[in-house]
């Protein structure tokens, strides 16, 4: 027997839901946003740049994408978020953000224009005013769409870093077919070709020098929202004001590098040296130590799954290095083929997202939904248990700098090993502690009755 939860009022409207909350539904319409909004930047950019100048744009803009987009897969490879939600980061950058853009963008430049009759200043208006209060904004609507429609995977800095990053790289994307096919454009009137044509200029400066510029602006705003989701529910005003923090420093950023050209002859290479790499090598620092504390969390909070029976004794190392993971992905895939492989990596992500979840709860972070989310993950790592066991057991065993003692458990929060046994399923030593597996395996049982999850 199984204890039963009485009814949540809101059951019935989950079981019938109106048309417009079916996943079908809401997916259909957001790809058919993102599909028409494709095929209409396409043409507009198009359109500025004639047939060939496009295809040239589209073959050199291409270039820097997958270095990009693998460096941000490498920050999220601690808690991964699903394809699909990269899938739409980056498509609403390099379409809908960039359509918003480019209208906004023209339609602002020539009523200012019209309004001051001087169309330098408008120019210069446009390109340090109005295109990073647009884009900018363009882009945060993709990272606020993530974090309040996926607000449980959502959980950190790298969070908001990956998606902030992969929208911002769609948009440059985006944008530099448009500029390197209008300087193609120019190269075949004015007959420019070799090192001195625009092309070639335009190239070095953008996918050369920086490829980077508009995911390190838009990182600002997805720190912003990172640093809202670590504060969870507490502070309503702090949540809010953080993220507006961080996009209104990703303003003033594309605002600098956009009229660096206007500082003077050495102006673009000021701000360059002076201000873009520094911030960029800041950055990358940020996110590689953010990456660390995710992994150190995940060795701290784990060990009392272990002594309640959850995980096995060696599951915490293993699953606090990527090197052991990526081992034990490798020794799932060569025994037993691509999806245990696939099984192994979910339970990493699962019990990676346990651990976080834990360490809000610990500081008083977590949501109301907290138990029950809990159980759901724990539910998820024990139906893939007997994929992920053996794999994990031999990546550590293989990773560890001394092979762990048997009879030996290892006690919470990075405190050194204690002798005794490691206790079985239903152990529930009371507080701080979570329930075991119990007789039922397979299904998670409730929680101890002592057992609270804000207290240690």
């Amino acid at each position: 027997m199984h204890p039963t939860y009485p009814p949540n009022p809101g059951d019935e409207a989950l079981r019938h839901p109106h048309w417009w909350q079916l996943r079908w539904v809401r997916y259909g319409a957001l790809i058919t946003l993102l599909a028409m909004s494709g095929l209409v930047i396409l043409a507009l950019v198009r359109r500025e740049t004639g047939t060939e100048g496009f295809l040239v744009g589209l073959g050199l803009a291409v270039l820097p994408v997958p270095w990009l987009i693998t460096a941000f897969r490498w920050l999220d490879r601690v808690a991964p978020f699903a394809w699909r939600n990269l899938v739409f980061a980056f498509c609403w950058g390099a379409f809908a953000a960039a359509l918003i853009a480019i209208v906004a963008n023209s339609f602002a430049t020539k009523w200012i224009a019209t309004s001051t009759a001087d169309p330098a200043s408008a120019n210069t208006l446009g390109a340090t005013v109005i295109a990073p209060i647009v884009e900018e904004s363009a882009k945060a609507a993709a990272v606020l769409l993530v974090f309040l429609f996926r607000r449980r995977e959502f959980t950190g800095i790298v969070d908001g870093m990956v998606i902030a990053g992969i929208t911002a790289t769609g948009f440059a994307f985006t944008e530099n077919i448009l500029y390197l096919g209008t300087a193609f454009g120019t190269d075949q009137v004015t007959g420019g070709h070799g090192i001195v044509s625009v092309t070639a200029a335009t190239f070095f400066v953008r996918i050369v020098m920086s490829p980077f510029a508009h995911p390190l602006f838009t990182t600002c705003t997805g720190i912003g929202f990172g640093l809202a989701a670590v504060y969870g529910s507490r502070g309503r005003a702090r949540r809010m004001l953080i993220p507006l923090g961080g996009l209104l420093l990703a303003m003033c950023m594309h605002a600098l590098w956009n009229g660096s050209a206007g500082f003077g002859q050495y102006g673009f290479l000021a701000v360059y040296g002076a201000f873009m790499l520094p911030v960029f090598g800041l950055l990358t620092w940020l996110g590689i130590w953010t990456r660390q504390q995710e992994l150190r969390t995940v060795r701290a909070e784990l060990p009392v799954y272990v002594l309640a029976g959850w995980l096995g004794p060696a599951e915490p190392f293993a699953l606090s290095s990527m090197r052991a993971r990526r081992m034990a992905r490798d020794y799932a895939r060569h025994h037993a083929g691509r999806p245990t492989a696939r099984a192994v990596a979910r339970y990493e992500t699962y019990a990676t997202a346990l651990a976080l979840l834990r360490a809000r709860g610990r500081r008083g972070r977590a949501g109301a939904d907290f138990a029950a989310r809990e159980r759901e993950l724990l539910a998820e790592l024990w139906q893939r248990r007997e994929a992920a066991r053996p794999a994990l057991e031999y990546a550590a065993r293989r990773a560890a700098p001394a092979p762990v003692p048997m009879g030996w458990a290892p006690a919470p929060y990075g405190h050194a090993y204690v002798r005794g046994p490691v206790h079985g399923p239903g152990y529930g030593p009371g507080y701080g502690y979570p329930q075991g597996p119990g007789p039922g395996y397979g299904h998670p049982a409730a929680p101890h009755p002592a057992y609270d999850p804000y207290r240690m």
